[in-house]
């Protein structure tokens, strides 16, 4: 029989069925919330340059309703939706070679919001100097569309991270996909390495390879970008070191699920830069870029196709036999109960996370910058993102052989 525990007791189900509310400060993303301001200092993807040049694309970015278009002169703009005339949908306006014209009484907008046309309005009208629709100033990088969402006079620099720009490999636009949950959940999993063996391996059959079936030694960093994860599995005579990348606030980036760790190899480097952009409070957009090697042979559609697992793209009695990512994000409640939870040790990288986006929020309250953008224009920023196999024989006993491996994780990262 089970015995009572400080922490509860048996069949306690009617005792626990009030869940607390979500943390605010973390989960709240729109207009003059703590967390919103916050993302709000950093440039956001909104849209894939792929998807624009026709009708104008609806989107919702940080809680706020947009309109991205291309004008037929190939100017790229990010509008609030509704026309500032009488609210008309933007997303029904017509591109011209400058600007975009509203659909029902045909006033026109630059990018920049400037009201360039009011017709109907009697000869001399100076009207449309009056006007100006909501715009965000944006950058245009690879194929991704960002924009600056936040105080004019705060905009930073557009990060420019090392991993833009790797010898071999071609950049290039890659998958859009969204998930029914707060952006907060959808990045910590980012650094949760232990996910990896269980989720990708024990419990829902190899994903990826053999080699994640391995439960990792693992650790954590802070580094100049922000803080990595180091996972390292002993496979026989070999030690598999893995390192992910967090840049705050929703950036994290990835090296290829194909290793097999059977032989020895040299660090590799970033194959996909993620970025979880909030929609509101309980929608998230990620949106890839990719490192491709020509080798592969893939075609740009195919490299725009999300991985495994990562979208609601199979049928629901697939992912409820095999899991993954999809599952296992958006199934933690719309918005994750951080009161509800108990941490353990293998937590301790969504505890170091959390900790960069809870002070950039402080930060930003108190009037600073948060970190991340403080980098200046054209700066490289140095990251860590790798794979690495070395020929490593055990050490004498289990306890030894684990802090071999985290010894030999940290070297990979610090040098």
């Amino acid at each position: 029989m089970a015995s009572a525990t400080a922490s509860g007791t048996p069949f306690d189900g009617y005792a626990r069925r009030t869940t607390p509310p979500p943390d605010p400060d973390l989960t709240a993303v729109g207009p003059g919330t703590p967390c919103g301001e916050y993302l709000r200092r950093f440039w956001q993807p909104v849209a894939f340059s792929r998807d624009l040049g026709g009708p104008p694309r609806r989107v919702r970015i940080l809680g706020e309703d947009l309109v991205v278009f291309r004008d037929r002169g190939g100017h790229v703009g990010v509008l609030h939706l509704h026309c500032a005339h009488r609210g008309t949908s933007l997303e029904f306006g017509i591109p011209l070679e400058r600007g975009l014209r509203c659909c029902y009484h045909g006033w026109v907008y630059d990018v920049d919001g400037c009201c360039l046309e009011t017709p109907g309005e009697p000869a001399g009208s100076r009207l449309c100097e009056r006007v100006w629709q909501g715009a965000y100033p944006i950058r245009e990088f690879c194929g991704l569309v960002f924009a600056y969402l936040g105080p004019p006079d705060r905009r930073p620099a557009f990060p420019i991270y090392d991993s833009f720009e790797v010898p071999g490999l071609t950049l290039m636009p890659a998958a859009e996909f969204a998930l029914p949950c707060n952006w907060l959940q959808v990045k910590d999993n980012s650094m949760d390495p232990v996910h990896t063996a269980f989720l990708h391996a024990l419990s829902s059959g190899y994903q990826f390879t053999a080699a994640f079936g391995v439960v990792p030694e693992l650790d954590w960093l802070a580094t100049d970008a922000g803080m990595v994860y180091i996972a390292t599995r002993r496979v026989n005579d070999l030690v598999w070191v893995r390192v992910c990348d967090f840049m705050p606030p929703n950036v994290h980036q990835f090296t290829r699920e194909i290793e097999e760790a059977v032989a020895p190899k040299a660090a590799s480097r970033p194959v996909i830069i993620r970025w979880a952009v909030p929609n509101d409070d309980a929608h998230t957009t990620n949106f890839e870029l990719a490192q491709v090697d020509p080798a592969w042979g893939l075609t740009a559609a195919q490299v725009a196709q999300p991985g495994f697992g990562q979208s609601e793209d199979r049928p629901y009695e697939a992912r409820q036999r095999f899991p993954a990512d999809y599952d296992a994000q958006s199934s933690q409640r719309s918005i994750a109960v951080h009161a509800a939870e108990h941490l353990a040790s293998t937590d301790r990288g969504v505890v170091m996370l959390r900790r960069i986006v809870r002070d950039g929020i402080q930060a930003v309250r108190a009037g600073q910058d948060p970190w991340g953008t403080h980098w200046p224009e054209g700066k490289v920023i140095p990251t860590h993102t790798q794979d690495l196999v070395l020929q490593l024989p055990p050490a004498a006993d289990a306890a030894a052989d684990r802090r071999l491996l985290r010894e030999v994780g940290r070297r990979a990262v610090t040098g």
